[in-house]
């Protein structure tokens, strides 16, 4: 199965790919879609809408798994997010892709088994777990990786949950 997990964003939407198969994660690749703090919103949206579309076509994941929103503070940014969000979930409907939505306490438990984990610990365990030389770089390609990994690891649980009925 490949998975595309997404850090969801407006100014850098962060992107990681992988393989899941027989129990093991197999990076396949992650980077993250860039918009110009300069530009238009909607020129901004349009390009996560364009880059995200691309990168489905060019991969055909089987599943997408998403970080779901989650802010206390700034209701600016949070408007933002949320429709850069829009956008890219609406780029992968159009594609007839399943979502699976993750909130930061599902994919810190998945990937660290500790849900107050802290951001390095998840990106060091997103390391190892897809051997990776080095940890993903920007912290947004980590995290969407993590992401990607979080959507695996539920699909397994499921998996021995339906045995066990």
């Amino acid at each position: 199965m490949i998975i595309l997990g997404i850090d969801p964003g407006y100014a850098i939407v962060g992107y990681g790919i992988i393989e899941f198969k027989n129990g093991k994660y197999t990076p396949m690749d992650y980077g993250v879609v860039l918009t110009n703090a300069n530009d238009d919103f909607s020129n901004r949206l349009e390009i996560i809408f364009d880059r995200i579309s691309e990168i489905v076509d060019i991969y055909k994941p089987d599943v997408i798994s998403i970080e779901k929103l989650y802010f206390q503070n700034n209701h600016k940014t949070a408007i933002d997010v949320a429709q850069a969000r829009g956008v890219t979930l609406l780029a992968i409907k159009k594609k007839n892709i399943p979502i699976f939505e993750y909130t930061p306490l599902q994919i810190k438990t998945s990937v660290t088994g500790y849900g107050r984990a802290q951001k390095n610990q998840v990106m060091m365990m997103t390391q190892r777990l897809l051997k990776l030389k080095s940890i993903p770089k920007p912290d947004d390609a980590a995290d969407a990786l993590a992401i990607a990994i979080c959507h695996a690891n539920s699909l397994g649980f499921q998996y021995i949950n339906k045995f066990k009925k």
